[in-house]
């Protein structure tokens, strides 16, 4: 794979009738790194992605992954793993049967399935109905099911909801087992400190751009928290400074 962007995103832009939802945001995902999508809840980052995979038309700009957009993609089931919000388990079925059903659509083995399962943690509640896991297991199913195809590129929106904290670290370890495998993360998250333990690069929006580079480049190489680039970049220095100086009980 070339040094060229996984991922390319040129002034996206999305308007729900009077409402500006995402505005004209320009960033790039490079190849075998974490990239984490960050913002507040509304800042636009499901709506980002979802422009990204074809799901929601941008009123202006375009999005493409491996050069193509994502509907003209050739094999894109198989090279692109998603997982967000309204992909969810079959009705009715174990945590192993939907995952089965998945392989079959995609055109992958069984013993796929088995693989996928042991890597998020899933095995022992595997035979379990789906619709009894806990928001954690059905996280862990989530990310299985973006797994099964063996993707070059995982886009996933905020994984680590529902997570406790074995299944965070879990979570964590995977991805930074994907990308040195070579393959590209894109990864939505509120939850900093636990973005700043993962990623590589970062993209910050707020409706707007705010920042797309190096994690190590905003924090000046670990010198400064995440946390505290994030609400400088998004509040702005003034109200960032207030934020820190805020007592706890206000």
């Amino acid at each position: 794979m070339s040094a060229a962007g996984v991922v390319r995103a040129s002034g996206l832009t999305k308007q729900f009738g009077p409402v500006t939802a995402v505005q004209d945001v320009t960033f790039e995902v490079r190849p075998g790194r974490v990239t984490g999508l960050l913002g507040r809840n509304g800042a636009g980052k499901s709506t980002s992605l979802r422009m990204l995979l074809g799901l929601v038309r941008p009123t202006a700009g375009t999005a493409t992954i491996f050069g193509h957009a994502y509907a003209e993609l050739p094999h894109a089931a198989r090279r692109v793993g998603v997982c967000m919000d309204g992909i969810g388990p079959t009705p009715g079925a174990s945590g192993r049967r939907d995952l089965r059903i998945w392989a079959r659509a995609l055109g992958v083995t069984d013993s796929r399935v088995d693989e996928v399962l042991e890597r998020v943690g899933l095995t022992d509640g595997a035979d379990r109905a789906a619709k009894t896991y806990s928001t954690g297991m059905r996280q862990r199913l989530a990310l299985a099911t973006a797994l099964l195809g063996d993707p070059e590129l995982l886009v996933l929106d905020e994984p680590a909801n529902g997570l406790d904290p074995d299944g965070i670290r879990t979570l964590r370890d995977t991805l930074r087992a994907l990308a040195a495998e070579g393959r590209t993360v894109l990864v939505s998250s509120h939850l900093l400190a636990e973005v700043e333990q993962t990623v590589d690069d970062v993209v910050v929006i707020q409706r707007t751009l705010r920042y797309s580079g190096s994690l190590a480049e905003l924090t000046a190489g670990g010198t400064t928290r995440l946390e505290d680039r994030f609400f400088a970049l998004v509040d702005g220095p003034a109200e960032s400074a207030a934020r820190t100086e805020r007592p706890l009980h206000a």
